[in-house]
């Protein structure tokens, strides 16, 4: 064969330029397809025929350029053409190319094009999110078991640095993807990446899918099954982690690799305890009952599987808590830090061990510098763990770094959208900082993120009474809650508090006659007993001889708290208040000020305010008005002396609360009142 010739007739017949043609018109094709068709559900099968099609077609194509010549009259045998007509379709086939070379040029750019979030940010091609995992198993009990696979897959990614990973927290509203779009999701939570999947446990059996979303340009990336045995299914989030950082291509670094690949335990018993108790910790509302579930569930666990670090630390972190918000005994510190110890000694790069400590030191031992070293250490190990960087807001926040903190809460709020508890804290700073406008925004978005949360309704309730003065909302938000829910009493004090802020002291008692409860989670560091609300409401109406019998009552459990914890501020100011409103000034004012040296402003610029705030009630109540004006004024101008209780300083608590009753004909308070705004 004489080659030159033959090359040469291929270059006549247009062949080359049909081969060019052909090869653009077949990777556009490819695009449209891999693009369009999830976007109708029509399945990956349906794109791989495509492309065999396209394949097959080219020699079938070449085949025909050869035989045929495509002219204005249509496709004519290549002998039968006459030259004037060949120049003219050669030059068609041309102005085919560049309109063909056109649009790929196109469809490069709107490939390249940045994407953004709804919230207006760029959206990083190496992000994603983790949705919830379908459960498919015939025991529905088995729920639980399907989020704690999302759960351990999404913590092994967190650990990537290059990878930007939403919360667990930011993705639990998408449980039904069908209800939102791929690329709605996508956009909400500023992520490029979705990762969807579905568990089926049957006995010791578990079959896992999954599969890669591209959910900018709905399209699949990656997908693939896992059967296994249980055992075998706890290392299976390292293997996924893996896989999808290969498909985002990311690159792991060698301490990433091995992080990722360590199995939290080798029990399978132990870990679906583990679950369950994980589960309940990271609710919205987590309460004393809640946090006291999942600790006893923890233990259980370790119990199972004493080298499991990962439930030692959870339990370390669950411990830690319940000493911060409400029972600041040295029980819970010593066995709060013990587990985070052990956590550390099981396994020295454990972000959640080096979270647990850092938490430890931060409520426990209140040493800022030495927990922020522990957090920052937590933070490189597992840099997209949102509560790891909440808590460092938090810290600052407690500085007095009041403008640093907001910006660090709106920095981690774009990153991590979603998430109702990163709102929670941003909506909490901006009510400190009495920014009503700001704070009613966030907690309206915080009640649609989560719409079961008693925080939000109560929240949104009083940040409309602290703007305007005004208790509907509150009072028809509380309606809604059925008569039934009522963890630790939380919904009854809310009813309570806003009977009394009405003055509507028949319903107040109505509401605490109606709960069986004895004791309520009213304020911070223990529980409230049944005989305060109930002095409270006597004295509101003139009562003393009443009320100082039910004080009475309180003020020995109070007496009692304060011993079982001597160091407890907020035991020490509720003593106090309890003094100031049976009328024991000495011991009131004695009580109030202890609370105020335990944590002074200086050391606590949010508890140490609240505790200022206590002390100028009982001044109030005391009837020691040039003690009680000046530090009202003070704390008007204060952050952080606003709180969803009696001792809380804005202009509508001390306008509307009977407590402040005492000091209201004094001309200075009402001035105080009259020019100062909100």
């Amino acid at each position: 064969m004489n080659l030159p010739k033959f090359f040469a007739e291929l270059k006549r017949r247009h062949v080359y330029r049909a081969a060019v043609a052909y090869g653009m018109a077949a990777w556009l094709l490819t695009q449209i397809a891999t693009q369009v068709f999830p976007f109708f559900d029509i399945p990956n099968s349906a794109v791989r025929f495509v492309i065999v099609v396209l394949l097959l077609g080219f020699p079938i194509a070449m085949a025909l350029a050869w035989l045929y010549e495509f002219t204005g009259a249509g496709f004519v045998r290549d002998e039968d053409v006459d030259p004037g007509v060949r120049k003219s379709a050669g030059r068609l086939l041309d102005f085919t190319i560049i309109g063909v070379l056109l649009l790929l040029i196109a469809v490069l750019i709107y490939e390249r094009l940045p994407s953004y979030s709804s919230s207006g940010e760029l959206i990083p091609d190496k992000s994603i999110a983790v949705l919830p995992f379908a459960n498919f198993s015939d025991d529905k009990q088995n729920a639980f078991f399907a989020d704690g696979i999302q759960d351990d897959i999404l913590t092994s990614l967190a650990k990537i640095a290059d990878l930007r990973v939403i919360s667990r927290s930011s993705v639990m509203q998408f449980r039904d993807p069908a209800a939102h779009n791929l690329r709605e999701i996508g956009r909400l939570l500023g992520v490029a990446n979705v990762l969807e999947g579905s568990v089926r446990r049957e006995g010791d059996r578990v079959v896992v899918n999954v599969q890669l979303v591209d959910a900018l340009k709905d399209r699949h990336l990656w997908a693939n099954r896992y059967e296994r045995t249980l055992a075998d299914s706890l290392g299976l989030q390292g293997e996924l982690a893996s896989e999808i950082a290969e498909a985002l291509r990311v690159t792991l670094s060698p301490n990433e690799k091995a992080r990722i690949a360590t199995k939290p335990t080798e029990n399978t018993d132990a870990y679906l305890v583990y679950l369950q108790a994980n589960q309940i910790e990271r609710n919205p509302d987590t309460l004393l009952e809640d946090y006291k579930k999942a600790e006893q569930l923890y233990q259980t666990a370790i119990g199972l599987d004493p080298k499991f670090a990962l439930a030692h630390a959870r339990l370390a972190s669950t411990r830690a808590a319940i000493f911060h918000y409400y029972e600041p005994l040295d029980a819970w510190k010593t066995k709060a830090r013990v587990e985070a110890d052990v956590a550390l000694q099981l396994q020295p790069n454990l972000a959640e061990a080096h979270l647990a400590l850092g938490q430890c030191i931060y409520w426990i031992d209140r040493d800022y510098d030495r927990a922020l070293a522990e957090f920052d250490t937590a933070l490189r190990l597992s840099p997209n763990n949102s509560e790891t960087a909440v808590l460092i807001a938090a810290i600052k926040r407690r500085q007095g770094k009041w403008q640093e903190c907001l910006e660090s809460y709106e920095k981690i709020s774009k990153l991590d959208p979603q998430n109702p508890n990163v709102v929670r804290t941003l909506l909490f700073t901006n009510t400190a900082l009495r920014r009503w406008p700001e704070a009613a925004r966030l907690v309206e978005r915080m009640r649609a993120l989560a719409p079961a949360s008693l925080v939000a309704k109560a929240q949104s309730g009083y940040v409309d009474f602290w703007w305007k003065g005004d208790t509907r909302l509150l009072k028809s938000l509380i309606a809604e809650i059925p008569a039934n829910v009522d963890p630790d009493g939380v919904v009854t004090t809310c009813r309570w508090d806003v009977a009394m802020i009405e003055r509507d002291y028949a319903t107040a008692k109505r509401v605490i006659d109606a709960s069986s409860l004895n004791e309520f989670s009213y304020t911070n560091a223990g529980t409230t007993p049944k005989d305060f609300f109930y002095g409270c409401i006597a004295l509101a109406q003139g009562d003393v001889n009443g009320a100082r019998k039910f004080f009475e009552t309180a003020r020995a459990r109070y007496e009692a708290a304060v011993m079982e914890s001597p160091d407890s501020a907020e035991r020490h100011a509720n003593l106090g208040l309890t003094y100031a409103l049976m009328g024991r000034k000495e011991d009131a004012i004695r009580e109030g000020r202890r609370a105020v040296e335990l944590k002074p402003e200086s050391l606590d610029a949010v508890d140490g305010v609240l505790m200022n705030c206590y002390l100028a009630l009982i001044y109030a109540r005391c009837g020691e008005n040039d003690l009680a004006i000046p530090l009202i004024e003070r704390l008007l101008k204060t952050p952080g002396a606003v709180d969803s209780a009696d001792y809380s300083v804005t202009v509508n608590d001390l306008k509307h609360r009977w407590e402040w009753d005492p000091i209201r004909n004094d001309s200075r308070f009402q001035q105080l009142i009259a020019h100062s705004s909100p």
